[in-house]
């Protein structure tokens, strides 16, 4: 895999978690309106390398015990893929200063 391929597919999984963390918002912030579905946020792979959130509402009602668990996966799911997107935005530049010397 190249470094753009190994950085977008951490993009990818960036954005993922983003949709994932406004699904959790939306659900606390409607934790008591009457005949609220919860919304529930599944990763898909996306081809030829990534991840897409799909949000579909359930017929769960909201717990906060499960949002706020939920929000912690994906935080640490988001820093994870910065930490790659990070690492391979590093990796692009010391190839380009080794190219240009």
């Amino acid at each position: 895999m190249s470094i753009s391929g190994i950085t977008s597919t951490a993009l990818s999984g960036m954005r993922a978690q983003s949709t994932r963390i406004g699904a959790i918002a939306n659900n606390v912030a409607n934790i008591s309106t009457p005949g609220y579905a919860r919304l529930n946020t599944s990763l898909t792979s996306t081809e030829p390398t990534g991840v897409q959130a799909i949000v579909e509402p359930t017929a769960s009602d909201v717990d906060p015990t499960t949002e706020l668990t939920d929000m912690t996966e994906a935080e640490q799911s988001y820093q994870a893929n910065a930490a790659v997107f990070e690492t391979g935005a590093d990796m692009w530049e010391m190839l380009m200063s080794i190219k240009r010397d």
